[in-house]
């Protein structure tokens, strides 16, 4: 999800360390503080890996610290493009998640990619899960729970999912093939 992000963003265009970090939360939730021992080994891993590009400001210093620049490569585009055609399994499983990888879904240059993004999702939500199941591992609907909360919790996951598969079908169903672009 890091590195997801980081270039992500740095494809939106070239951003300060601060304003990725802060940015980062704001995409992912401000309960999931993006701490130090991620960021800054992930960064290092995609600037040896020449993904990204980190120049010092030549601007006149007030801090201490000095202020760089992160900017997105050539290599960075491709590894973006990459994650974003084979996102899968927790990726489209996990809403936080697939949020992510939706945010960022634009810069995948295959629309045919992009579609099977989506459908791998849409297959998720269509499966029948539910947060809570019977001593047979079978799904419990909100009416059969005596706990309003966890009946709430389902009522809430069941009109967010609808709403959910519907804009996805509609997605689907208007999304341009390799054919038409």
């Amino acid at each position: 999800m890091i590195e997801l992000m980081i270039l992500g963003l740095l494809a939106d265009g070239p951003l300060h360390g601060y304003a990725l970090r802060r940015r980062m939360e704001q995409l992912y939730g401000h309960a999931r503080a993006v701490s130090d021992g991620a960021l800054y080994p992930a960064l290092r891993r995609l600037r040896e890996a020449g993904a990204i590009t980190e120049t010092v400001d030549e601007r006149p210093r007030i801090a201490a610290a000095e202020r760089r620049t992160l900017a997105l490569t050539d290599a960075g585009r491709e590894r973006l493009e990459e994650i974003l055609r084979g996102a899968d399994g927790a990726l489209v499983s996990d809403q936080s998640r697939f949020f992510v990888v939706l945010a960022f879904l634009s810069h995948l240059s295959d629309a045919d990619g992009r579609t099977a993004v989506l459908r791998r999702r849409l297959a998720f939500l269509e499966g029948g899960r539910s947060f809570f199941v019977d001593a047979e591992d079978r799904p419990l609907r909100s009416a059969q729970l005596e706990d309003p909360y966890r009946r709430g919790m389902l009522r809430i996951a069941r009109d967010v999912r609808a709403t959910e598969v519907a804009w996805l079908r509609e997605q689907i169903e208007d999304a341009p093939t390799e054919e038409t672009t």
